[in-house]
């Protein structure tokens, strides 16, 4: 017992003493946490929160665009600001210098021309039935097009989900005026809103319901995905503290005494590992509890903790003991601290992008989705997902566990074989 004592306080002692080691584990994802949940809790407000702004030239010298922009008003999507005033070709650069990302611009003939349209199509219609009607010729008017403007740094996706809103909103004018027209031409006019509301009031549905695999009431917001991963980030960047550990007390020959003492090499490999699975941990907790009690007074999500603590205990565990056996490979293959910081510090980087740290995994392409299941810390991610997000089991944690088992035996053997290998143990 006195030589495991001894072990860990020594390794207590050398992580006391390593001050940038130390800055990197708790102080970098305390920052990581705080400064990316911010940035992505305005994105998600922008999009499924707040209204959008969108800046309208209503030039239309009918009814029909004052019902479409009542119609984008009633919505609550969006933010409207009504500048009729603005000629189209000095539209681009209002946009610009206002600091708008999107415009509509609703042309003088939009009215004339979807008249025109809805007398076309009211005239095939009753025709194709046999059923009389007014056929004076009038003026052909061109179908009308809206012009759209948005911002070029704007996202491609995300202006054609806002054409598509406006799109959808056009189809209800077109109907409207088109049921209106038939009902003119067939002389009961003041039956067509009967026919309208009706179509309204049918049309089907659609419930989100947000899938998981229980009733916990979790919703997914800025924290619950950020706190988790750059959690995970940072208990990997271990790497620079105790991967430099090994590299020194391989060049200096701390090994090669611990031979001639009454003690084995595992105590000292157990000490490691021991002193640095309470690190992960304790970067767990302090970062959790900056979700759970700091980010709510920032105007931030609260954390919401799974309900299956057993579970995520085992999670914490599995991934911490597999951030540690990778650091210690990375200090038993390092010659000198350098290579194990450069390349430690590295590989933890291309193993969070490519694991969706930095990016989430369904947005990439399909050859780097399939890359990303031999990153580790995007099997430690999925496990943490796997709870916080999707409420899951342990059933649902079995190929994350399987996964992590097999990278932390790899990890460790590799460490082993290469120590033999020089002959330390």
């Amino acid at each position: 017992m006195f030589k495991l004592y001894s072990s860990l306080r020594k390794e207590l002692l050398l992580l006391l003493n390593d001050k940038v080691g130390l800055t990197l584990m708790f102080l970098m994802p305390l920052l990581l946490v705080f400064i990316i949940t911010i940035i992505q809790d305005s994105a998600y407000k922008m999009v499924n929160e707040n209204q959008i702004p969108l800046l309208v030239v209503n030039q239309d010298e009918g009814k029909e665009g004052v019902k479409l922009v009542d119609l984008l008003k009633k919505s609550g999507l969006f933010k409207i600001d009504s500048q009729d005033g603005i000629p189209q070709e000095s539209l681009k650069s209002e946009l610009l210098a206002r600091g708008k990302m999107i415009a509509l611009y609703i042309p003088a003939t939009f009215s004339a021309g979807l008249e025109s349209n809805a007398e076309d199509v009211s005239s095939i219609l009753m025709d194709d039935l046999g059923l009389e009607h007014d056929t004076t010729a009038r003026e052909k008017v061109s179908m009308p097009r809206l012009a759209f403007y948005n911002d070029p740094v704007l996202q491609e996706n995300y202006s054609y989900s806002v054409m598509s809103v406006i799109q959808s909103y056009m189809s209800v004018i077109e109907n409207s005026l088109m049921i209106d027209r038939m009902y003119a031409n067939m002389d009961i006019a003041e039956r067509s809103a009967k026919l309208k509301d009706k179509m309204i009031s049918n049309r089907v549905g659609i419930d989100q319901i947000v899938a998981r695999n229980n009733n916990s009431t979790a919703i997914p917001n800025s924290t619950q995905h950020n706190v988790p991963a750059w959690t995970i980030f940072a208990m990997f960047f271990m790497v620079v503290s105790l991967g430099s550990n090994i590299v020194k007390e391989r060049v200096n020959g701390s090994f090669l005494r611990l031979k001639t003492m009454p003690t084995t090499f595992m105590v000292v490999m157990f000490s490691k590992m021991a002193v640095y699975v309470v690190v992960a941990a304790l970067q767990v907790a302090l970062t959790f509890s900056m979700g759970i009690w700091i980010l709510p007074k920032l105007g931030l999500p609260k954390l919401s903790v799974p309900d299956n603590v057993v579970a995520t205990i085992a999670v914490i565990f599995i991934s911490s003991m597999a951030a540690v056996s990778y650091a210690l490979m990375i200090g038993a293959f390092a010659k000198t601290e350098q290579q194990a910081n450069g390349f430690g510090a590295i590989s933890i980087i291309i193993f969070g992008a490519i694991g969706g740290i930095l990016v989430p995994t369904f947005v990439m392409p399909g050859f780097m989705q399939f890359f990303s299941n031999f990153s580790p810390l995007h099997w430690c991610l999925e496990g943490f997902y796997v709870l916080f997000l999707k409420g899951g089991s342990w059933q649902d944690l079995r190929a994350v566990f399987a996964f992590l088992g097999i990278f932390i035996v790899f990890c460790q053997l590799g460490t082993y074989f290469k120590l033999r290998l020089e002959r330390i143990i």
